[in-house]
């Protein structure tokens, strides 16, 4: 997990659009926010204010000229200085290959164009928590009425024991390793059923039906994201 900011010390914000509009929206937006805003018009501004200013979060646009959004976050996410840096693409509602893409070179959410500024700013605020705030125990997870223990693999939803088989287990607790963030089926596939053979695309939608149904009430956390994945969402 990223080192945590001082209490006493703003976020860092980093946003990349080659929109002007859409830059002076969201510096208004953020106006009563906690966040020192950067911003660029595109990659090699993002960049430099990387390298040199360290932001604690990355708001990243998609489609821009030159150097794209995709392309910025690959390079970011390859270098060990700068791959922690949790980064939120925004999306063009028609272009899902591009929120796929950017999901699997290791984007931690993405919103989709034209965007609500209120869930834009929820969004940030989610990924913040989870990087700089969450994790701080590995053994346990509770969120609700939903219980989980790790060590002993054991659920339990309003107190009420959950009997998962070790696949459901399994793929609860990746799940829940990111919170907030999109697992893709690949994903799953790789660390849920290693890879094994005859495992395919339904079978994963299977599993997870069955989940969220013997998850009762917190079954509703688990969300499916069209053409992607699944992830656990608060």
């Amino acid at each position: 997990m990223a080192d945590s900011p001082q209490k006493d010390q703003q976020y860092t914000l980093l946003l990349v659009d080659d929109d002007p509009e859409i830059l002076t929206l969201l510096q208004r937006k953020f106006k009563d926010e906690p966040f020192k805003i950067f911003t660029a018009a595109e990659g090699a501004s993002a960049l430099s204010i990387v390298k040199t200013e360290k932001p604690d979060l990355i708001v990243l646009d998609v489609r821009m000229p030159g150097l794209s959004g995709l392309e910025i976050c690959r390079f970011l996410k390859a270098d060990k200085n700068t791959r922690e840096i949790p980064i939120i693409i925004l999306s063009a509602r028609s272009d899902e290959i591009d929120r796929v893409l950017g999901l699997e070179f290791g984007a931690d959410d993405y919103v989709t164009k034209p965007f609500n500024s209120k869930e834009l700013i929820l969004r940030i605020h989610n990924v913040l928590k989870r990087v700089y705030k969450g994790g701080e125990s590995t053994d346990g997870f509770t969120m609700g009425d939903l219980t989980v223990d790790f060590l002993k693999h054991e659920v339990t939803v309003k107190g009420q024991p959950i009997q998962l088989t070790l696949t459901e287990f399994k793929l609860l607790s990746s799940l829940l390793e990111t919170v907030g963030q999109v697992k893709t089926r690949e994903y799953l596939l790789e660390h849920v059923w290693d890879h094994g053979d005859g495992v395919f695309s339904r079978t994963i939608d299977t599993h997870i039906q069955r989940l969220r149904t013997k998850l009762k009430e917190a079954g509703h956390h688990i969300e499916t994201v069209r053409g992607v994945g699944y992830r656990f969402q608060e």
